[in-house]
């Protein structure tokens, strides 16, 4: 579906990973690539704005780190994003300019657009979210299916096979997620769009929508 291309979900100059995104079609197609990606461009950030902190860690040096998070490598933190008590970043991670990522938030194999928001007790895994996408507390993105078949994105009638075991949700600009709502394998939600709080998602949201339950999305008034 057109919807689901990267050119209609994402505002690529707010991201570092605007490269990466503009050699594939659709969001989930970049996942495989995000690790080879920062250790590509990592080398060359330039040394008066960013740092090298262990192992392929590169962090801007306007970014506030709590020094109880955990960052593992490769990883690439932006100019002021915050790092929040007790974060866990696995590895294969982009957090955007501005973004948040909060206490005991658990990131892996992600990017994050430039202030995105993940603030309070959030797991992303094998995700994309865009520009000023935010996540209520206790939200997360479920990346593996429980009989660990490969994940599709369905619509309706429509089904489109990814290919991917891993595979958690696909974010467009300005989502917000309720807290505590559960983004299930697949999930790829419209810029604009809304998810009510204690939600599980599956399939595709369009945009500008507000997703309520279960088979009850409404076009935003």
């Amino acid at each position: 579906m057109e919807e689901w291309k990267v050119k209609n979900l994402y505002t690529l100059s707010e991201s570092i990973a605007s490269a990466l995104l503009e050699r594939v079609e659709y969001p989930w197609e970049a996942l495989s690539g995000i690790k080879d990606f920062i250790l590509e461009i990592g080398k060359s950030l330039p040394e008066d704005r960013f740092e090298k902190r262990g192992e392929d860690v590169w962090v801007a040096k306007s970014a506030n780190i709590f020094p109880s998070a955990y960052i593992g490598g490769p990883a690439i933190i932006d100019e002021d994003a915050q790092i929040r008590h007790c974060a866990f970043i696995r590895g294969s991670a982009i957090v955007g300019k501005g973004a948040v990522v909060g206490n005991s938030t658990e990131l892996k194999n992600v990017i994050l657009f430039n202030k995105v928001q993940v603030p309070h007790y959030n797991y992303v895994g094998d995700s994309i979210l865009g520009y000023q996408a935010h996540m209520g507390a206790g939200s997360i993105t479920s990346n593996v299916k429980s009989d660990k078949t490969l994940v599709a994105v369905k619509y309706g009638e429509v089904c489109m096979e990814t290919g991917l075991k891993k595979f958690g949700a696909m974010l467009g600009d300005c989502v917000e997620v309720g807290c505590n709502s559960v983004l299930n394998p697949g999930t790829v939600i419209g810029k604009g769009a809304s998810v009510y709080p204690t939600s599980s998602v599956r399939g595709y949201v369009p945009g500008n929508c507000i997703y309520k339950n279960k088979g009850e999305i409404a076009e935003r008034i």
